[in-house]
């Protein structure tokens, strides 16, 4: 009888293990997620990327200790210099017209960062392009715009003028509002000038 019993035992035994073995299993499949990490380091770099674009607008740079009235004299340098060349004293004046303090106006011309030279050769060609000019007129002219004698004479010596085409449209000019005889007219481009060879020039340029 114990025998009996014993197996009968075992085999309920067997046939539980068997039928645990045979169920599927109901836990959910291990789905990857995606990672955080690589969202956190896009966020970074859009961040960076956004600091470094606000950074770049931000072209001006001042002293801290500079006051708020020659901030903005050096805002307005920057602005004139923009649409015009001046020399360092004209654009002083010029500040000075505007309103602003003759510290504030001094701060915005020595802090703009200018090359005077380069000032004074980008005013020479804007006045070429509008009338004709000798070199030693155009030097003065520039003087009188207070660019310093050196300064002058570089935007002069590298405007890449041809003196004597200047007289000759110089002379056109007087043509065009009077009437000239040709030995008044060489002694009115000498005058502005220009020399004998180039207002001679000049002259039978234009028909004499």
């Amino acid at each position: 009888m114990k025998k009996k019993l014993v197996l009968l035992l075992v085999c309920c035994t067997t046939l539980l293990v068997a039928c645990s073995t045979s169920v599927p299993s109901t836990t959910s499949p291990s789905v990857s997620q995606p990672s955080t990490a690589s969202v956190n380091v896009d966020s970074s770099n859009a961040s960076q990327q956004e600091s470094s674009s606000t950074m770049s607008s931000e072209t001006l740079i001042v002293d801290s200790n500079a006051t708020m009235g020659e901030k903005n004299a050096l805002l307005k340098a920057y602005s004139y210099l923009d649409f015009t060349a001046f020399s360092h004293d004209g654009l002083i004046d010029q500040l000075i017209y505007e309103g602003f303090s003759d510290q504030e106006s001094a701060y915005g011309a020595d802090n703009c960062g200018a090359d005077w030279n380069e000032q004074a050769l980008k005013k020479a060609t804007e006045y070429l392009s509008t009338t004709a000019f000798s070199y030693s007129g155009l030097v003065e002219q520039l003087e009188y715009e207070k660019f310093t004698t050196d300064e002058a004479t570089y935007g002069v010596d590298n405007c890449g003028a041809d003196w004597n085409e200047q007289a000759a449209l110089k002379a056109k000019q007087y043509l065009d509002m009077s009437a000239f005889s040709k030995d008044a007219l060489i002694q009115q481009l000498e005058y502005e000038g220009f020399t004998t060879e180039q207002a001679t020039y000049g002259v039978a340029q234009n028909g004499y």
